[in-house]
């Protein structure tokens, strides 16, 4: 389907390439944030690539309200985040975010 992100034509080597925006947050052990409210960043390594991309295209959809996630959304193409979601997707929950 033309203008939609399938999960599975993401390149896992190309998301590692491009994961260091989302290790700042995602990467870090226990961390949580205070803007705009406090709570627990989640992990990534893991997760299922098709809810990667859906979550990160209702960020850019503005779907999703948190203001930070909503600005690193903007400016992802559609290949990034299939390339995001495919290394997330196949990285294990430690591994994922060295």
């Amino acid at each position: 389907m033309p203008g939609v992100v399938q999960a599975a034509d993401g390149n896992p080597a190309a998301g590692k390439d491009k994961s260091s925006m989302c290790a700042g947050c995602h990467g870090i052990p226990g961390y949580k944030t205070a803007f705009p409210v406090t709570y627990s960043v989640p992990k990534l390594g893991g997760q299922h690539a098709a809810y990667l991309v859906k979550a990160l295209q209702a960020y850019k959809n503005e779907d999703r309200t948190h203001p930070s996630m909503r600005a690193i959304a903007a400016g992802l193409t559609d290949q990034d985040m299939a390339d995001l979601a495919a290394y997330y997707a196949t990285a294990s929950t430690r591994s994922a975010s060295k």
